[in-house]
């Protein structure tokens, strides 16, 4: 699986190549701005993009604008983009320009390694993967369409935001696949999201929770 970094620090830039190197992956390009991550997205097909959000020169929303852009030219690639602090509106906005494959994590996340790779792994594949406290701000943004739901229900609907499977949902809730099951339902019907393939379903759950 090949990987484009976008970090303009050194050392943190050249700790990810070696985890994701000593992983399995292979790092095609390491760019420092958004003129490289430009240049790298056009020479290399990668799988997938690790991009820091706030880069030279204004250190505001660099990253961010330079990933949304690289999914406008290459559309559906893969993104994983993380921050030191939680940012709402970067993170409201990266998934609003496509919901499919796209991570937000926050940069202590990485130190645990199993899942920053597995969140890795996850992107790549399609999925949508959301850091706990990145669910937890914008839920209290934007709580409306919580209402209808219970308790259990929010639990679930916050664990499939984070882009966990009805399994790992049951493991954490210490419930039955088949109870989860009927919560997941219950989300899709109290959101009111029309019958389609339950993946998409997922997304547009995640997307109607988070207020996009």
């Amino acid at each position: 699986m090949q990987v484009i970094i976008l970090e303009d620090n050194p050392i943190l830039a050249e700790g990810l190549s070696l985890l994701l190197d000593n992983s399995g992956f292979q790092v095609a390009a390491v760019a420092t701005d958004a003129e490289e991550f430009a240049k790298a997205i056009d020479e290399h097909h990668v799988d997938i993009a690790i991009v820091d959000v706030r880069l030279p020169p204004t250190f505001t929303d660099e990253g961010l604008r330079a990933a949304i852009e690289a999914r406008r030219v290459r559309p559906g690639l893969p993104v994983l983009v993380f921050s030191q602090y939680v940012e709402e509106v970067y993170a409201a906005e990266l998934l609003a320009a496509g919901s499919e494959g796209v991570g937000y994590l926050l940069k202590d996340r990485v130190s645990r390694v199993d899942e920053f790779l597995e969140a890795v792994r996850r992107v790549a594949a399609g999925g949508t993967v959301l850091d706990p406290e990145v669910v937890s701000q914008l839920m209290v943004k934007r709580s409306s369409p919580l209402d209808r739901l219970t308790p259990r229900e929010r639990e679930v609907l916050a664990l499939m935001a984070e882009g966990l499977g009805n399994t790992a949902i049951g493991e954490k809730l210490v419930i039955s696949d088949g109870a989860v099951h009927k919560h997941v339902g219950n989300v899709f019907l109290k959101l009111d999201l029309p019958p389609t393939d339950s993946g998409h379903r997922r997304v547009l759950a995640v997307l109607a929770y988070l207020g996009l």
